[in-house]
């Protein structure tokens, strides 16, 4: 902690960092209903309940989406095969249900055993035969979506059922979507896993620093299998929700959403080096990463120079969250 005259010696610069740094949560906030006001000061009919509740399903579904990957990134790993098992079980559930209602559990289990066994996979890769996760979550993925095309012929197969459509898209209200009905159950489940059981404790403790976790009785390995095996089953459920959000899923329909999770959990504050984040700051990322995508869509910028946006702000932010020591040294 800093006294009272070494705060006042700092610079703008160095306080402005310390600031992001203290809460990067509350920072990403800011600037997120910074760019909502600049967005309706550039186009004042964007400011609208119909783009209320598309920027709100939008924000859900990368939250969720993000679930996996902050659970992967506290633990020390990082998981690439997240847009693939949601566009894989996206598809899964439009061709199961085939707009039939009525199926909801029958395709639930085969979703969530695809993305446990995707998760098992991974973390027996990345713990037990020790491949770099980058590396070996990129090729699982690439995998994935080849098995899709496969047994799709790369076109889409049936619809969602329309209960299960309502259940995601219907307007309580005729303004709120009914997805945040979903988000009261998972945010409150994984906020549990993270803050209050043991597993959130042991997760925290492997990712800062995994030698002097094993020595405390802990066993790793395990403990980052069972982190790819959530991110697995947390991804499969949101690609199910994703099918009823579109109507219909194609191969590779949300294989953008591998890298934009990982953007939104390290702008949320979560660090690449593992044993520090929150889900939180998490929800906030995907919060900013859906209105900074809206403003650049409403300026009319071409998606190479989206990219390009979105890349410097991950630079930029990794740059000011990373600087300090890691724990674990």
């Amino acid at each position: 902690m800093l006294n009272n005259d070494q705060r006042s010696a700092l610079t703008l610069g160095q306080k402005s960092v310390m600031f992001i740094q203290a809460s990067p949560a509350r920072m990403v906030v800011i600037i997120s209903f910074f760019l909502v006001l600049l967005t309706i000061v550039y186009n004042p009919p964007s400011l609208n309940w119909n783009t209320f509740g598309s920027l709100t399903s939008l924000t859900m579904l990368l939250s969720f989406c993000c679930v996996g990957q902050t659970f992967v990134l506290i633990g020390g790993g990082v998981d690439f095969t997240v847009g693939s098992v949601m566009s894989s079980t996206a598809v899964l559930t439009c061709y199961l249900m085939n707009g039939q209602d009525g199926r909801f559990f029958h395709v639930f289990f085969f979703a969530m055993l695809i993305g446990a066994v995707v998760g098992l996979f991974n973390g027996i890769c990345v713990t037990k035969i020790e491949l770099p996760p980058m590396i070996i979550t990129v090729a699982i993925g690439n995998i994935i979506t080849r098995l899709s095309f496969v047994m799709t012929s790369g076109s889409p197969r049936g619809v969602a059922a329309p209960s299960f459509m309502a259940s995601v898209s219907y307007r309580i209200g005729g303004v709120l979507p009914s997805i945040v009905l979903y988000a009261g159950v998972i945010w409150t489940l994984v906020f549990f896993l993270l803050n209050r059981s043991t597993f959130g404790m042991q997760l925290y403790l492997v990712g800062n620093n995994p030698s002097a976790a094993a020595l405390n009785g802990i066993n790793v390995k395990k403990v980052k299998i069972f982190s790819y095996v959530l991110s697995g089953i947390f991804t499969a459920f949101t690609g199910m929700l994703g099918a009823g959000y579109l109507g219909l899923a194609r191969c590779q329909v949300f294989d953008d959403y591998a890298f934009n999770s990982l953007i939104a959990v390290i702008i949320g504050g979560t660090s690449f080096l593992g044993g520090i984040g929150t889900y939180s700051g998490s929800i906030a990322g995907a919060f900013l990463l859906t209105v900074l995508s809206n403003l650049l869509t409403v300026l009319q910028l071409s998606q190479p120079i989206k990219n390009i946006v979105l890349g410097s702000v991950v630079v930029l932010l990794l740059l000011i969250y990373n600087r300090g020591k890691s724990v674990r040294q």
